[in-house]
């Protein structure tokens, strides 16, 4: 521990599990009070527990501003302040090409990963005014820099995510708001498995296979895990990055150096085709 976070309350959407999780241990280890906001109520409740009196659990459903709202009202009268916002929570979205777009898949998509991060920034702006500035973190996708890395609505909203964040940083700036994206590569989580079709009591099982598979889809070869997104939002969060804003870093063991070519869908071998594979034995 190096207390980079030190004196610090952190909001973390979508924390129960994957990314949000490792980052809420890692915040707290760093010296953060941090506050665990998830629908998944019976994991996030488990998760602050793990963590101790450093972390409260929220319930939060970043589609609805209400409930954004509450969530950053618990964390302020519990932890007195806020300082760190880390808008992470997403999902798989819809997977179905334009010309199959179910209208209610694409705005549920769009409710979760573009209008979630803007309500969390919305309603995190006062609180950070009052604690005279601070961090905002969002997480994208390389999915959003690219087309053929995942399905179009996915990709459409984590591109908006990184527009936004630029919007954001821009307007933020006056009051030494600081915000920044980050865009991981495929990292094995349990959201793989939604994606997927992947019951998530079922995903667990699965992800060490999945881990195989996607260490062959970067010049890197080891899969991505959630703490390498978990130490780049720390540095983000920290005073260490207090000259960082509008930025998106890409965290991905150099796919988008060399293209996605391994993710391409007409490649029999390719990685989705072989995680694919493994799911259709872990579906029900």
């Amino acid at each position: 521990m190096n207390g980079r976070l030190s004196g610090k309350v952190a909001l973390i959407t979508g924390a129960a599990s994957g990314l949000g999780a490792a980052s809420a241990r890692l915040f707290v280890n760093e010296g953060a009070n941090v506050v665990i906001a998830d629908v998944l109520e019976e994991q996030g409740g488990a998760l602050a527990e793990e963590i101790g009196a450093d972390a409260l659990f929220v319930p939060c459903d970043v589609t609805d501003e209400a409930s954004v709202n509450a969530a950053f009202e618990q964390a302020v009268a519990q932890f007195g302040k806020l300082d760190v916002v880390f808008a992470n929570a997403g999902g798989g979205g819809i997977p179905a090409p334009i010309a199959q777009m179910d209208v209610n898949g694409w705005d549920t998509a769009m409710a979760l990963m573009a209008r979630g991060p803007m309500l969390c920034m919305k309603r995190a702006l006062p609180h950070l005014r009052a604690a005279g500035g601070g961090a905002i973190v969002v997480t994208a996708s390389i999915a959003g820099m690219r087309p053929g890395i995942s399905h179009v609505a996915y990709s459409v909203a984590k591109a908006a995510v990184v527009h936004l964040v630029e919007q954001a940083a821009v307007e933020f700036g006056p009051d030494r708001i600081r915000v920044n994206a980050i865009s991981p590569g495929i990292i094995p989580t349990p959201g793989v498995g939604g994606f997927f079709g992947v019951a998530r009591d079922r995903v667990d099982a699965m992800l060490g296979a999945v881990s195989e598979i996607f260490a062959d889809a970067q010049p890197l070869p080891r899969a991505g895990e959630p703490d390498d997104i978990a130490r780049t939002a720390l540095f983000l969060a920290s005073d260490d990055a207090g000259w960082v804003t509008g930025q998106n870093f890409v965290v991905d063991g150099g796919m988008m150096a060399m293209g996605p070519a391994s993710l391409d869908p007409t490649r029999a071998d390719g990685i989705l085709q072989r995680t694919a594979a493994l799911a259709a034995r872990y579906q029900s």
